[in-house]
């Protein structure tokens, strides 16, 4: 038996959630994942007015960074300690966290005790990321996961659709502090409803934690996140500072490989990258959550940039791609639960997201609202039917008792290609961007006095206060103001549109690999009850290929 399985089967009580309980538990899953993921689009429209009243522009970034950071690094730990002593104590650990946190972030006075804030919401969240699925997956069989992870797709399609609106709403009729507050009601009821419907875990012997495992891998991926994070914006890229973190993460991350290969109950096992269809999973998941972010990020931009909208705006803009994604998610769970195949789907899939992303790259500053809206639909259909089923394919491949692991590992790998994705397509929007400015741009604009505010980040050139400054620096030329105005705006769009284009272009790249990659990933046939009945079987097994069943 590989190293770091045995502890596993000391677990004596089952996590299997059964009968009438189980459909509450489904509920409690669907309501935690509803506001953990409506959070960030709620924040992300407050943050505008969050920076003028705080005066925090400076650490702008961070709101997102810490809480990104913090989520996941910590995912991997929820997973692994969940299979030995059941989900139940680590989902109220992360919703007393997430609680508290939002709590800070109401009341905070400044920027920075926002920052932290977010920090703790974060530790809170990872474990909202990892446990919904592997309370899935403790309550239906294989089989039936992929309709039930289909709806949970739908459940993060709808809140981010809602989330820009609610987020604006409250905001322009309350205030931005109850942006925060307002999880907290949700976390109540989150919280009974895990207290009465997921089962307490009992262990016939105390298992042994890699709490040094934990520590290093945490070492090695916080300078790497931060590296990524401030990459093109804070430090170039091949700056001693950037190099440095990286160095230093990959040689903490090797250490943590070597470790966890001698490790008794190891917090990511070594043996999990051995199997086939898990290791292709990984990167399909990389590859998909870059070609995702890639729309979900920075098509807001174009919208205000080119389109004109405001932020709310952008938002329902931005709701035909859910939608789809909803769509997408739903008809390929409700495909999989009935004929228990999934390579297939993966294929299509795959597809329409090479089809999306290469429709948005041809985007232009013509482009009409109809054809931007179909084109967000394919790539959304595309997204939607890949992810949930990345998922499914993987639980039905390993052992039970371990599906906390699995689980956490595949969202924390997935979890990392969006923040790689980031400061990637933040760096080729930028760069183009500046490059076609300085092109398209009169000679008489860039002598002008106060340029220095058209070498501003494009995402910055949109708010109301840098339109308003920009547009003062033209007022002092008199009558000839409004007309060179016009030719800046004129010159800004067509180079945000071109860099947004490049971007696209990049995300092409990822959308192709992902189809590419769906023709290894390795199809066996979903199990239905006998996967539960079947485990004391597949325990004995290794976590290698070996533990895969034959097709």
């Amino acid at each position: 038996m590989a190293k770091g399985i045995s502890r596993s089967s000391n677990v004596q009580t089952s996590n299997r959630i059964v009968g009438q309980r189980k459909w509450w538990a489904f509920a409690t899953v669907m309501l935690t994942m509803f506001f953990s993921s409506m959070d960030q689009t709620v924040v992300s429209t407050a943050v505008p007015t969050i920076i003028g009243d705080l005066n925090g522009f400076a650490l702008y970034a961070w709101l997102f960074s810490a809480y990104m950071l913090t989520s996941s690094v910590t995912i991997p730990i929820y997973g692994k300690l969940s299979d030995v002593y059941g989900r139940k104590p680590f989902y109220l650990f992360g919703l007393i966290m997430f609680g508290i946190g939002s709590a800070i972030c109401g009341q905070a006075h400044t920027m920075l005790e926002l920052v932290l804030a977010r920090g703790l919401q974060g530790i809170g969240a990872g474990a909202m990321m990892s446990m919904p699925r592997a309370t899935v997956g403790d309550i239906f069989d294989p089989k039936e996961r992929g309709k039930f992870m289909g709806y949970m797709g739908a459940v993060f399609g709808l809140s981010s659709i809602l989330g820009p609106t609610l987020g604006g709403w409250i905001t322009d009729s309350f205030s931005w502090r109850w942006v925060f507050y307002i999880n907290l009601p949700f976390a109540v009821l989150a919280i009974l409803g895990v207290v009465f419907t997921l089962p307490k875990v009992r262990n016939e012997h105390r298992a042994k934690i890699d709490w040094k495992g934990s520590v290093i891998l945490i070492l090695g991926l916080v300078p790497i996140l931060l590296a990524f994070t401030w990459g093109g914006s804070k430090y170039p890229w091949l700056s001693t500072t950037e190099m440095t973190m990286f160095i230093v993460g990959a040689i903490f991350l090797l250490l943590f490989i070597l470790m966890e290969r001698n490790a008794e109950d190891p917090i990511i096992s070594p043996e999990l990258f051995k199997n086939r269809l898990f290791s292709t999973s990984l990167i399909l998941g990389i590859f998909i959550s870059m070609a995702m972010f890639s729309g979900l990020m920075f098509l807001p931009t174009y919208i205000q940039g080119v389109v004109g909208l405001d932020a709310q705006g952008s938002g329902f803009v931005m709701a035909p791609m859910m939608v789809s994604f909803i769509v997408g998610s739903v008809i390929t769970g409700q495909i999989m639960s009935k004929t228990g195949k999934y390579r297939f789907l993966a294929h299509i899939g795959a597809l329409f997201v090479v089809l999306g992303t290469w429709l948005l790259s041809q985007i232009s500053v013509d482009t009409h609202y109809g054809m931007l809206v179909l084109d967000m639909i394919i790539l959304g259909i595309g997204i939607g039917a890949v992810m949930p089923l990345l998922n499914v394919a993987v639980q039905n491949a390993f052992p039970y008792k371990i599906m906390g692991t699995v689980n956490s590992t595949q969202q924390f790998v997935q979890s990392l290609g969006g923040v790689i994705a980031a400061p990637i397509f933040g760096a080729v929007l930028n760069i183009t961007f500046h490059n076609k400015l300085n092109a398209v741009l009169p000679e008489s604009l860039k002598q002008m006095e106060g340029a220095g505010a058209l070498g501003a980040d494009p995402q910055q050139l949109l708010t109301p206060q840098a339109q308003q400054a920009i547009a003062a620096q033209f007022e002092k030329f008199g009558e000839q103001g409004h007309q060179m105005y016009v030719s800046f705006v004129e010159a800004v769009k067509l180079s945000l549109t071109s860099g947004m284009s490049r971007l696209f272009y990049v995300g092409l790249v990822f959308a192709i690999l992902t189809f590419i990659g769906t023709f290894f990933l390795q199809e066996i046939r979903l199990k239905g009850k006998e996967y539960f009945e079947n485990q004391t079987e597949n325990d004995e097994k290794p976590l290698g290929k070996k533990c895969v069943p034959a097709k």
